[in-house]
């Protein structure tokens, strides 16, 4: 198995839910965070709670769909650790529901904004990074929602579904520079994004451990799709 420690990750998304719980264990595992959220008193909740020395971490917040404010948190990132090892793009959410008929194309161009464009503008520089510096990993956290289709979601499960495209491509060119991508398919998540709580849903804990299993493995084991879905959901059709 690969040692994490000593690794530097970078995870988007941070702030709460499976971004937190990854943010967590993987500074118990010994790596040199960078993280980034929109709401700078949950970064700050977060950054006291991993009370890791200013040497392991960087922390931002900022809103992801400002492309400009993504790039160069990337940048940054790469300047103070020299390079990044990691990415974990895990930010996105699902802004809305609404039929076909009733879809806002604004919405709906602010949905695939947040959910794929601005993991694309965030990837960029540490893409570039990561072809000079010999290779890396990228986990994209994609959503179930990707892999069927569903109703009262389109703009989420269009832009889930754009998202794990863009993977695809990513990892064809990754191979020629040991770039190994994966997807991650979570379905539901008990997340406080939700109305009400979920316990029957995955916990936040046990996705990141699935993807913190997946980032230990060696260098020869390279894992495309990870699927993972609680009991009560069956719904592929």
């Amino acid at each position: 198995m690969t040692a994490l420690n000593g690794k530097t990750v970078l995870v988007s998304g941070a702030t709460s839910g499976l971004g937190k719980s990854l943010a967590l264990q993987l500074a118990q595992a010994g790596c040199r965070l960078a993280l980034c959220g929109r709401n700078p008193e949950k970064l700050n909740v977060l950054v006291a709670e991993l009370a890791l020395p200013v040497d392991r971490l960087l922390a931002r917040a900022f809103d992801l769909t400002d492309h400009s404010a993504a790039a160069k948190f990337s940048e940054e990132a790469i300047r103070k650790f020299g390079k990044v090892d990691i990415l974990v793009n895990n930010a996105g959410a699902n802004l809305a529901k609404e039929r076909i008929e009733s879809i806002d194309l604004k919405a709906f161009a602010a949905m695939l904004d947040l959910n794929c464009t601005a993991q694309l503008a965030l990837t960029q520089p540490i893409w570039k990074s990561m072809t000079t510096a010999g290779g890396g990993r990228i986990v994209n956290v994609v959503s179930s929602a990707a892999l069927f289709a569903n109703t009262s979601i389109g703009s989420y499960t269009a832009a889930k579904g754009a998202f794990q495209a863009l993977t695809g491509v990513m990892r064809r060119e990754g191979r020629a520079h040991s770039i190994h991508v994966s997807a991650v398919y979570p379905g539901g998540i008990d997340t406080p994004f939700r109305a009400q709580a979920r316990p029957d849903y995955l916990k936040p804990e046990t996705v990141a451990e699935a993807i913190i299993g997946l980032l230990r493995l060696p260098a020869d084991a390279a894992v495309h799709e990870l699927v993972l879905r609680p009991p009560i959901e069956d719904n592929f059709a």
